[in-house]
């Protein structure tokens, strides 16, 4: 819509995760290393938290991505499954023909000489998880169990947790205690600094096509870094309607006046009650 108003070859701040557009802001850069150290060393489970908006599926996506030569992955976006549905989709996931299967300890089975045919070939399995938060008690169990196939010598699934806090409060309780003790590596994504999130906006519209002069004014960055508490997602839905104000009024660059627009529409951002000061 705005696009060619502001030079760009695309939209710079749509929802959906891309990971053309990821930034090693501090907190986001250093999760991924993270997981990519952890994954190298073989450890079994990895959990990754944070706030609804802070960028989760796109890091679950970028470690899919740099996984894609090192080892085989299989990936749940949604894991409300009973146990015996998580079983067959982790199954189908590294290709074994579950509709040859009577029941679940056929599942199972197949799935054990699976992991170990891939464990002879030296290619590491990860199973990664997203909105794991969603899962219901007795499939985290199951998961548990899940990760007991192993040989003498070799762990033969690694997992890597994705979910919102919940996750965490879920995972306290006494009866997922032995999950709880293998979870070897967590890290708990952060929003973005203001100066992060002006690196972020530079680096979307950079990303986007944009090659002009400073796009966001000082005191945008500052209301919008407020606004949005340093969440992404936010980031992003305040940027797109600022930059759709400017848009409609002609200008070429945005202002605290086109951010205090996209404020006043926008009911998810923090604090709404601050507007008149801001005024």
């Amino acid at each position: 819509m705005y696009e060619s108003h502001f030079g760009l070859q695309e939209a710079p701040f749509a929802l959906t995760p891309n990971t053309r557009y990821f930034l090693r802001a501090p907190s986001h850069g250093d999760a991924l290393e993270l997981l990519l150290v952890a994954l190298s060393e073989r450890e079994g489970f990895i959990k990754i938290t944070g706030e609804v908006g802070t960028g989760k599926t796109l890091l679950c996506r970028l470690l899919l991505n740099e996984l894609d030569s090192k080892a085989r992955t299989a990936y749940l976006p949604n894991p409300h499954l009973s146990p015996d549905a998580l079983y067959e989709a982790v199954a189908e996931e590294l290709g074994v023909a579950v509709s040859e299967c009577a029941n679940t300890h056929q599942v199972l089975k197949a799935l054990n000489a699976a992991l170990i045919d891939l464990a002879m070939e030296r290619k590491p399995v990860v199973l990664v998880i997203d909105e794991a938060q969603a899962m219901p008690e007795d499939t985290i169990e199951a998961l548990r169990l899940l990760t007991n196939l192993e040989t003498e010598s070799t762990r033969l699934l690694q997992v890597v947790l994705f979910g919102q806090p919940e996750l965490d409060t879920l995972l306290e309780k006494d009866s997922l205690r032995q999950l709880r003790q293998r979870i070897t590596f967590h890290y708990r994504l952060l929003p973005l600094t203001r100066d992060s999130v002006a690196q972020y906006l530079r680096h979307r519209v950079s990303q986007a096509g944009y090659n002009g002069p400073e796009l966001f004014s000082a005191g945008a960055l500052r209301l919008i870094t407020r606004a949005s508490g340093g969440i992404p997602r936010l980031v992003n839905i305040l940027a797109h309607k600022s930059m759709l104000a400017a848009w409609g009024l002609g200008d070429r660059a945005i202002g605290r006046g086109h951010v205090l627009r996209a404020i006043r529409d926008t009911e998810s951002v923090r604090a709404p009650g601050l507007l008149a000061r801001w005024l």
